[in-house]
This record gives structure tokens, sequence and C-alpha cells, in this order.
């Protein structure tokens, strides 16, 4: 049952993708929003089973005849489909069937969630970072006033204790005071805003590399992968060090930890361009992303939602301040880390946006 010429006409201009299957379950009709979600044509796809369009854990080819054979509709919300090239896409979508005498088609209404989810995900993950460093500066107000005052008090008691093995104790007391001034100074990240210059993104990797290498003695494998038509950036490149430098020696430390057993410990940096892009709730016409890609054991999943959280490692002796202090150093070139991570694959993304030095 395809559509006639006024409804077909109706149907490739909407922005919801559309399929329309015929009770074998065949193909007979999907709109250009449907062509750009699944990355087919219609020709290629017309007459073929739906099944060689997409699939889903769950039985689909079941759930579609119960549609027909009953004419009930029903809906999917947040589902993940595979394509046909193996990519996966998360979508809600609706059944409905469609009844002409005797013979039921159905319509399919997919609403792609991707991009919304991502929006979602990166806001919590910018307001978390905020939230945190609000916290810190707090925390930072309220601590650093005593130590000052305490490393005061200590150097005024120095000076009146005439006994020098005394002055061991108040030595300790100004040390210690030093200690976490310096310490909430790190968790609050850079001090100065970014001195904004004109960057090559490849040169920041490149040294980054070459301090890995120097430091690894060359147990660990560091490959490129790079874009070489990037433009410039426009940012601090000494921080972009910094950032990028805390994300790869993570990597570096977790190949340490548990190097895996059947393949050498690699890293991988790769660069390369989007266009028309959203980060958090911003889009920008382009931007610079850098993947961090190491083949170690993997972030353990309970710790993922929290490792851009100023003081949380997954390493008895970490930190973990690198990936807090790199993700403040993105944001203020109002860009943003991701990190995707499975046994065997840790991924780390970097989006910078490409922008005109004004």
């Amino acid at each position: 049952m395809p559509p006639n010429s006024i409804h077909h006409h109706i149907l490739d201009n909407l922005k919801t993708a559309i399929l329309l299957v015929e009770p074998n379950l065949t193909v007979s009709y999907i709109n250009p929003a449907a062509e750009s979600l699944l990355a087919v044509s219609d020709q290629r796809i017309h007459g073929e089973a739906i099944t060689k369009l997409f699939h889903e854990q769950e039985d689909t080819l079941v759930k579609l005849l119960d549609a027909i054979n009953n004419r009930e509709a029903y809906t999917k919300r947040e589902t993940v489909l595979t394509l046909r090239s193996g990519t996966e896409i998360t979508v809600d979508y609706a059944v409905t069937p469609i009844a002409e005498g005797d013979r039921t088609s159905l319509i399919i209404e997919l609403q792609p969630l991707d991009r919304l989810l991502r929006i979602s995900r990166e806001e919590g993950l910018l307001s978390s970072q905020q939230n945190s460093q609000a916290l810190i500066r707090g925390i930072a107000h309220e601590v650093k006033n005593p130590l000052g005052g305490l490393r005061g008090a200590a150097q005024l008691l120095a000076r009146e204790l005439d006994d020098p093995k005394l002055h061991d104790y108040t030595n300790i007391i100004i040390e210690e005071a030093d200690r976490l001034r310096n310490l909430v100074d790190t968790m609050l990240g850079p001090h100065k805003a970014p001195e904004r210059q004109s960057t090559n993104i490849h040169e920041v990797l490149e040294r980054v590399r070459q301090l890995i290498e120097v430091e690894n003695e060359g147990s660990i494998q560091v490959l490129r992968d790079y874009d070489p038509s990037i433009p410039d950036i426009i940012g601090d490149r000494e921080q972009l060090i910094q950032a990028f430098l805390n994300v790869v020696r993570n990597a570096q430390q977790a190949l340490r930890q548990e190097p895996p057993s059947d393949e050498p410990p690699t890293i991988m940096l790769r660069s390369r361009t989007l266009r028309q892009f959203t980060i958090g709730s911003h889009r920008h016409r382009l931007v610079c992303r850098v993947d961090v890609i190491d083949n170690g054991p993997g972030i353990p999943e309970d710790l993922q939602p929290s490792i851009f959280l100023p003081m949380i490692s997954g390493r008895a002796e970490g930190s973990g301040l690198g990936l807090s202090i790199s993700q403040s150093i993105l944001n203020h070139h109002k860009g943003l880390i991701e990190c995707r991570s499975e046994p065997g694959r840790t991924e780390f993304s970097l989006f910078i946006p490409v922008e005109r030095n004004r």
C-alpha cells in the first residue's frame, strides 16, 4: 500500500523518520528522514525484509506480526537499534497498523534520541563540574584563611623557642599548612584565564606524546591517527598541553597497573573534525575532537559517572585531580571531555570548538 502522490510529497518533507511495512514485513517506502537516520536509500531497501534495515535485542518480528494480526498499535521508548553497518542508534518508535479491508500494513515512526540524550548527559557533566568547582571555592575560602593564621602562628612560635629541637615541630606545622594550601589550589584548577592564541592541536599532541614516551621508556606504544586538515584552534597552548597530558597519563598509569595480556600496551591519539556539533546546549559550526584510546583494563562501571569529580580515583595512589583539572581546562575553552570504557578499551574524547580569533 504505497502512498499516493500527495501523501508521498507530505511524507517526503517530514522531519520524522517514516517507514511503511507490508503485511509480509517487507518495506514498501521510507521517507528521506528515515534514509538519513538508517543510512539506506529507499530504492535499495524497497521490497526487502525490515530485518535488513535494523534489529534490536528483543524479537522485533514477533511484535510487528502481533501488531498486524491484532491491529494494535504500540510504542517503545529509548530502544537501541543496530543498523546494517553495525552502528547503534537510540530511538523512540511507534508502530501503527493501517487497515484496508482484510489487508493490514504498518506505519513505523522513528524519533532519534542520541543527540537529545547526549545533550542531557553533557549538560549533566557541565553542571556537575560547575557545582564541584563552586563547592571547592567555598572550601578554599574556609580552609585557606585558618591555614594562613596557623602558619603565621607557627612562625611566631618558632621565634620564641630557645630549643632548636622544638623548631622541627613548628616546621612540620608550616610545611603541612603549605601542603594543604597547595592541594586546595590544585583542586581549583588553573589560576588564570586562558591566554587565547592560534594553536595547532597537533603540536599540542606531539608535545604530550614526547613527554609520555620519555616517561614510559618505550614500554607503551603511542600511536597517532591525525587529520591534517584540522585548522588551528583558539586556546591556551600550555593549559591544553596540561589537559591532554593528564588524560594520557591516566591511560599510561592504567596500562602500567594492569597491562593487556595478549597484545602490547597501546595508547592511540586520534584527531577529527565534527561539523554542526553540539556541546552541552550550544551548537558549534566546527569542533575538533581528540580521542585518547588505550587497551587497558578499563574503568569500573560504578566509577565512570564520577571520574571527573575532584578526589575520585580508581587507583590507591591516585590523587583524583588530573581528570577534574582537564575537564575544567576544557570548560574554559568551551569544550568538554567524555569517556566510554569497557575492559580492553577506554576512550576519552576531548571536544574543543574551532573558533575564529577575534
